[in-house]
């Protein structure tokens, strides 16, 4: 199997392609903006639940995860996280990213944090098992295969982060199946975000039962992004 191969984006920020797929893990717009804007900015800071349960679709190389990690300590919001993952990256490749460096601190209640550090340990971090990584921020890896979840594998979620790959490239990650069972997963008023605003999505997420807006991308990227709620 070929390896994937490390590619800058338009903003600086490196992604991975996939050469077995033919698609990339981010936007090549820039990766760091696309996550930051979709995921956190339309998501997370759009949820008014006091302490969110975040469930990923695609936990990947930890990008979302991480910039959640950093909005938790900056607001002071206790933030769970279950990153779903059904092939995880070595910490070795996602190193060679270089989304964090060994001069960067993260400031958790008065105590300067090595990023670095806490990177690592995030993708180093025991598969199954909730992690408190920092005081406002516990993460839960779990190995699975999305499209197989029954409902109660997860506990309910707040906020939903989907970022799978493109619907051409994994089509089965975008039936109305599983949206079904992320709707059912989903606690009243809960979103779930994603970068792709295809029409054959919108629809079907609709008729899942969301109520389903179209947001504006990120900068340089992508028009339209969307989001749903659960009335």
């Amino acid at each position: 199997m070929e390896e994937n191969i490390i590619e800058r984006t338009d903003d600086g920020s490196a992604t991975l392609f996939v050469p077995r797929l033919n698609e990339h893990y981010h936007s090549t717009k820039g990766a760091l903006t696309e996550s930051r804007h979709v995921f956190i900015d339309m998501g997370l800071k759009a949820s008014e639940a006091d302490s969110p349960h975040v469930v990923e679709v695609g936990f990947g190389t930890g990008l979302n995860a991480w910039l959640t990690l950093k909005e938790a300590e900056s607001s002071r919001r206790h933030v769970r996280y279950t990153g779903l993952e059904l092939r995880p990256l070595r910490w070795e490749t996602v190193e060679r990213l270089g989304y964090v460096s060994d001069s960067e601190q993260l400031r958790i209640e008065g105590v300067p944090a090595s990023c670095a550090e806490l990177f690592r340990r995030m993708h180093t971090a025991e598969w199954e098992k909730p992690v408190a990584l920092s005081p406002h921020f516990t993460l839960r890896k779990v190995k699975a295969d999305v499209t197989r979840l029954e409902t109660g594998d997860i506990e309910p979620a707040d906020i939903i982060y989907y970022d799978a790959f493109a619907p051409e490239k994994q089509p089965e990650m975008w039936s109305r199946e599983l949206f079904d069972r992320l709707f059912a997963m989903l606690n009243k008023g809960g979103i779930l975000t994603t970068y792709c605003a295809k029409g054959v999505v919108r629809r079907t997420l609709q008729a899942a039962g969301f109520t389903v807006e179209r947001l504006p991308g990120p900068p340089g990227g992508k028009r339209e992004i969307l989001r749903a709620r659960k009335a």
